[in-house]
């Protein structure tokens, strides 16, 4: 077997061209300060092509203070900031010498680059916190017109046959071609038409 054929059979896991998250850990308390610096260091570095978000995993948590319920946000995971990022030299550098930062989880540490988090589990907290599919609130129901603003569709009206809130989606019955065609458009693109 050829050196090339055996580079194809057994390819090499090139993790620092891929976009992935991973978990730093900052002191407790201070993940807010540390998603901030590392924002401003993004800036001031040039790195803005091998670190992309930064993620205070937060959820809104009902407290009642008076017999009043109030809003407030709570840290899911205290201690830890989620970092999308393709993993170079640089960029681990400066993710790990960002004040408040004392490591990765998952490193083994003697210069051993972190594991990435499964986008299974990512996925999963992204979901939890409404950043993997942002909720839009809309004023149409099934059965109602609506006005697509955007897309191969822009400018044409249907009815609502269904909606799906999991996927911010709704099924929209447009004439196409003589019929009546279900199209799912985004919540985003739709306006409800009013008489």
């Amino acid at each position: 077997m050829s050196d090339n054929e055996n580079k194809t059979v057994n390819p090499v896991i090139d993790d620092e061209h891929e976009k992935r998250w991973y978990v730093v850990n900052t002191y407790s308390g201070h993940e807010n300060r540390v998603k901030e610096n590392l924002e401003k260091r993004v800036e001031s570095m040039g790195i803005q092509d091998s670190l992309f978000r930064i993620l205070v995993a937060e959820e809104p948590v009902i407290d009642v203070k008076n017999n009043k319920q109030v809003e407030k946000m709570q840290n899911m995971f205290p201690g830890y900031v989620f970092v999308e990022m393709i993993m170079t030299d640089d960029a681990w550098y400066v993710v790990r010498n960002t004040p408040g930062v004392t490591g990765f989880i998952g490193s083994s540490g003697g210069g051993a680059k972190p594991f990435p988090v499964s986008p299974v589990e990512m996925e999963s907290i992204l979901r939890r916190i409404g950043q993997s599919e942002k909720k839009v609130v809309v004023d149409f129901a099934v059965g109602d017109t609506v006005r697509i603003l955007s897309g191969p569709f822009s400018g044409m009206e249907g009815r609502v046959n269904a909606m799906n809130d999991q996927t911010q989606t709704a099924s929209i019955l447009t004439m196409l071609f003589g019929r009546e065609t279900p199209t799912d458009i985004p919540y985003n693109d739709l306006q409800k038409v009013t008489d």
